[in-house]
């Protein structure tokens, strides 16, 4: 016999084979449905909170949009704020001073002025602007990239 004693010793013969195989199957099955973690397409990133696409009610007033688009027709600068369209820098200036004032009302200290300006646009056309905002306090001037004009009919 295979352990060196004697038959009186073990009365029970038990075959370990079919008991291995039985257990072996059980590990690969518990192996193969075994679900890994997917690390994949996933990364830690520190974005701001205060920008993007947000839903919450305090992200309401974020922004004065500047937006500057070159009229081929007219070869001409148009400035808008908003959906209203700016003849001069003095209503311009009013329109930002405004709002300013209006954010720093609810508590919103550090609205930025963001320029929307159109690749064609001279840089003293968006210096101007910036010069606005410095003129009238404002530190946080960001800039975006132009849309293309809008289309009017």
């Amino acid at each position: 016999m295979a352990g060196g004693g004697e038959a009186e010793d073990n009365p029970v013969n038990i075959n370990v084979v079919p008991m291995v195989d039985i257990i072996f199957c059980l590990c690969v099955f518990f192996m193969c449905s075994f679900k890994f973690k997917q690390l994949e397409g996933k990364f830690e990133s520190w974005l701001p909170k205060d920008l993007g696409n947000q839903t919450t009610p305090e992200s309401e007033a974020k922004e004065m949009r500047v937006a500057i688009y070159w009229d081929e027709s007219k070869g001409e600068v148009v400035r808008q704020y908003g959906v209203r369209y700016i003849k001069d820098d003095a209503e311009l200036e009013t329109l930002i001073r405004g709002a300013n004032e209006d954010y720093k009302k609810i508590g919103k200290n550090d609205v930025p002025v963001i320029i929307d300006g159109d690749a064609r646009i001279p840089w003293d056309e968006v210096m101007t602007i910036v010069n606005i905002a410095k003129r009238l306090g404002i530190e946080k001037i960001q800039f975006a990239l132009g849309a293309n004009a809008p289309t009017t009919n």
